[in-house]
């Protein structure tokens, strides 16, 4: 009875005595040893490079502008994202959201961008938003205690957690994009609204 590395010893010479593929039976399978090297194996280099553009292929980084907007507080609500860095440019995004009130918009318009990045798997997302509230809540400079507030506080985390998120307050100014997005939605809306 052969130790497991004499065995392996043994199988190991006779694979290097020729260049023949060489057919080993151990218990029920039947093992094919080759000299000759496998095509299918991809060199060190090849497989990082692979990997490295399968990796920004699959898993972008995404930057999005976000803003929600209410005619009145609360009143009719709309909600604008701006999504950059996919490969086909651009995302932008305008929803009705029915009656909320100001700080329900803007992070409902959060997760808007949060949903849209963690459904394509990407691998970073920051977010600006002009909503200090939000900003705040969001990295734990307030609590979030309101009770309206809380499951959206609540989702809108727990998303982030599947991706590297960060999120900065930028003045409305800067936001104009999202913001004309959510007026857009409103105004949509409200003409829908005025036909029936």
């Amino acid at each position: 009875m052969h130790s497991a590395y004499e065995l392996f010893r043994v199988l190991h010479n006779k694979m290097h005595s020729d260049r023949v593929n060489r057919k080993v039976m151990k218990g029920n399978q039947i093992i094919v040893l080759t000299a000759q090297r496998d095509q299918r194996i991809v060199q060190m280099k090849d497989r990082k490079t692979r990997k490295a553009y399968h990796h920004n292929q699959a898993m972008p980084e995404f930057v999005a502008y976000v803003d929600g907007g209410c005619l009145g507080n609360p009143g009719p609500s709309g909600i604008g994202v701006v999504i950059s860095g996919g490969a086909d440019g651009p995302v932008r995004i305008a929803k009705w959201i029915g009656n909320q009130d100001n700080n329900v918009a803007e992070y409902a318009a959060l997760m808007e961008a949060l949903q849209y990045a963690v459904a394509r798997k990407a691998r970073k997302l920051h977010v600006y938003s002009d909503s200090e509230v939000v900003v705040r809540q969001m990295t734990g400079e307030y609590q979030c205690r309101s009770p309206r507030l809380y499951s959206l506080h609540w989702t809108c985390r727990k998303l982030a957690r599947s991706l590297a998120f960060s999120i900065s307050h930028v003045r409305r100014e800067f936001n104009v994009e999202a913001n004309r997005l959510a007026q857009a939605a409103l105004r949509t809306q409200r003409k829908m609204a005025v036909r029936d």
